[in-house]
């Protein structure tokens, strides 16, 4: 073999071995980087449990497998331990309702680990839930009150550059969900869509929300409290909806931004 030769063929077999070991390296701290791992929890304690549960769960299986997550399911509150509840990057509530903790030890355990920088997610009825402790009001940002008939609403997108909006445009035609009302709002919350009460139907509305919001009442929302960093939207009542793009992009959204910590939300 003539010098110049060699020397070209060790050129490319050196460089093809630097290719090899990066592409090795970056294999290598991408397996060691951990994968998020959310929990569904779908806990209802006495009163209406809402039958979207199981599409819920699928939905939300779904969402993690598409982008790279693990997850675990269950409605046994006997997971809100130290230990166990350490796992999750984020705890999704999807449309738990009522007592959603059996002990004081699993409120106090899940509340310390809000405080403790843990991501909060709550789908539709999980605004039910635990209806005599105001700090859960507080992290999830508002009490249920009540709700007109299901029905057809307009939707206005008041952040349309947030994770959970930014595919839906200016305005969100929403079909056939129950329209939540909340009190007790947490002032921090940081407004992502809101309904447009002029295309409610609703006899009640005069006793509530009346004129308090104008024309507009939030249906969904972010923000930071105690420590954690929680997303809520009061959609998704019918099984359909979880098969719906936008609402499957709006809860990706959420979830994703639960789990970014450490960054002001833009006001």
């Amino acid at each position: 073999m003539k010098r110049r030769d060699f020397v070209k063929n060790s050129i490319i077999t050196t460089g093809s071995i630097a290719l090899m070991q990066g592409l090795t390296s970056q294999a290598s701290a991408a397996a060691a980087k951990p994968k998020k791992n959310i929990l569904i929890y779908t806990k209802n304690g006495k009163g209406y449990v809402h039958d979207n549960i199981p599409a819920s769960i699928e939905c939300l299986k779904k969402i993690c497998a598409d982008n790279g997550w693990t997850c675990e399911a269950t409605d046994d509150a006997s997971i809100f331990t130290k230990e166990k509840i350490s796992k999750f990057d984020v705890l999704v509530f999807s449309n738990t309702n009522n007592e959603t903790f059996d002990t004081e030890e699993q409120k106090k355990v899940f509340q310390e680990y809000i405080r403790n920088g843990g991501g909060f997610v709550g789908i539709h009825s999980a605004c039910g839930s635990e209806r005599s402790w105001p700090w859960f009001w507080a992290n999830l940002g508002g009490k249920f009150v009540r709700h007109p008939p299901s029905q057809d609403f307009t939707i206005k997108i008041i952040d349309q550059k947030h994770p959970s909006t930014i595919s839906l445009g200016a305005e969100w035609k929403w079909k056939n969900d129950e329209c939540y009302y909340l009190n007790h709002l947490n002032p921090d919350i940081h407004v992502l869509i809101a309904v447009d009460l002029n295309t409610i139907n609703d006899k009640g509305k005069e006793k509530y929300p009346g004129e308090i919001f104008g024309q507009y009442f939030p249906l969904a929302w972010c923000h930071e409290f105690d420590g954690g960093r929680q997303w809520y939207t009061a959609l998704g009542h019918a099984i359909k909806h979880y098969k719906d793009e936008n609402f499957v992009s709006h809860i990706t959204g959420g979830i994703k931004w639960a789990l970014t910590k450490n960054k002001t939300i833009k006001k």
